[in-house]
């Protein structure tokens, strides 16, 4: 299991430098999943892949005759939509669909369950339809059996955009603005539950023996959550999780609890502001004066939580691209204050920390030893020395903060670390076209 953890890890390190390389560039960084406002969803079973080896059997919900997905596919509709969703079962138990913020749900077809109605086993069909009332992050997941068949996979989130600027507004709300949006569906799996499911034992079945050893973002544990999207080696794990961004441009992360556990969900690099929960801003009537800035959100089970992040390099105390008079006199007085031809590309930082020189003397290179992701320069967007067979996986010199859940347990593949909850932040340079593994 260790080799094999050690192979899919040198694999991943060469499917980033692949993207970061050879990746298409995008206005925006737009959440991958399906458009409605009508979906045909089918439940079936499948196998996921573990980054440390494991393979273990899950529920999912598919897009129509695709295969199984964990988590199922996002759903992405638009505010005033009818939406219809059209479930079909090819699993031997009963299953349903509840959708938590969605108002006047109604259901044709199936059995009645305990929550809504069900989609009987073997072939079983029913039609939930609602209207798209309110914009913002949603989930969605099982009404039956829900302890046994979220944990089993059958969960997914639903996103409704605004009418106003919905390709780049979470909320139609200013305060809403970003420039790059990314998912994070947050869970996690015991897997001996879904070893008595794979030998039939689900009748009865002891949940509060429940014991997760894996955590996820999207669906993947880490390091293959910065794999590419729909990698043919985890077909029914199709979504990654890399976010990037420009200093100065708005990241929105759409945070959804996907599990049972609460998850404390952590950005590096600098706070994010949470503008919305559960589909809602938090808001007094003008926009997001509710809004609270977090270095942890709590993500709750079966809830969600909307943030933006920012970063522009304020209060470093020196010029992130490393611009001084000695090197660059044109941008910068004798006196060590930026003059105007300094580039209006690079002017996130404040005038502070312009054309001040990096407070340091690095260390010789054979006193050090480098990361994979160092570029062999302290600044953003230049590529310095880097001996040969170190390095290399940071092609265009950007700055990187891990992002990762706060509970040390939770950024391990069954106690392997690194893995679980876990990616990182690529900020690169102006000019720079963002890649999208």
């Amino acid at each position: 299991m260790k080799n094999t953890f050690i192979m899919k890890r040198a694999a991943w390190m060469l499917l980033i430098a692949a993207a970061l390389v050879f990746g298409g560039p995008r206005a925006y960084a737009a959440i991958d999943g399906i458009t409605g406002p009508t979906f045909n969803l089918t439940a079936r079973a499948g196998y996921i892949s573990t980054s440390e080896g494991g393979s273990y059997l899950m529920w999912g919900y598919a897009d129509g005759a695709g295969l199984m997905q964990y988590p199922g596919p996002t759903l992405i509709v638009n505010q005033g939509d009818l939406v219809t969703v059209n479930l079909s079962n090819q699993l031997t138990v009963p299953v349903s669909i509840v959708f938590p913020g969605q108002s006047g749900v109604t259901a044709v077809g199936g059995t009645t369950g305990l929550l809504t109605s069900e989609a009987p086993a073997a072939g079983g069909t029913v039609t939930y339809s609602f209207t798209a009332a309110q914009p913002g992050t949603y989930t969605y997941y099982s009404g039956t059996r829900p302890e046994l068949q979220i944990e089993m996979g059958l969960m997914g989130a639903l996103i409704v955009r605004p009418t106003v600027n919905p390709a780049t507004r979470a909320y139609g709300h200013s305060d809403s603005q970003f420039d790059h949006e990314y998912l994070f569906l947050l869970s996690e799996m015991d897997p001996d539950i879904h070893d008595q499911v794979a030998a039939g034992n689900m009748n009865p079945m002891d949940t509060t023996t429940y014991f997760p050893v894996y955590w996820f973002i999207n669906g993947r544990t880490a390091p293959d959550t910065m794999g590419m999207a729909h990698d043919p080696l985890l077909p029914h794990q199709p979504y990654n999780i890399v976010p990037f961004m420009h200093p100065g441009e708005k990241v929105l992360l759409r945070m959804i609890g996907g599990g049972r556990d609460l998850h404390p969900f952590h950005t590096h690099g600098n706070h994010h502001k949470v503008i919305a929960r559960d589909g809602r801003m938090l808001s007094s009537g003008v926009g997001a004066d509710l809004a609270e800035m977090a270095f942890t959100t709590t993500v709750v089970p079966g809830s969600t939580a909307d943030a933006i992040f920012t970063w522009t390099g304020e209060k470093l105390g020196w010029d992130m691209y490393g611009y001084t008079n000695a090197t660059h006199p044109a941008y910068c007085s004798a006196s060590g204050n930026p003059t105007a031809a300094y580039p209006a590309d690079k002017l996130s930082q404040l005038p502070t920390d312009r054309c001040k020189p990096f407070p340091v003397t690095l260390p010789d290179q054979t006193d050090i030893t480098n990361g994979q992701f160092y570029s062999g320069s302290p600044f953003l967007g230049s590529m310095g020395y880097i001996p040969p067979g170190e390095g290399g996986y940071n092609p265009n010199s950007g700055f990187l903060y891990m992002w990762h859940s706060h509970a040390e347990k939770e950024i391990t593949n069954f106690d392997i670390f690194p893995g679980g909850m876990l990616t990182m932040l690529f900020i690169e340079a102006p000019g720079v076209t963002l890649m999208e593994p």
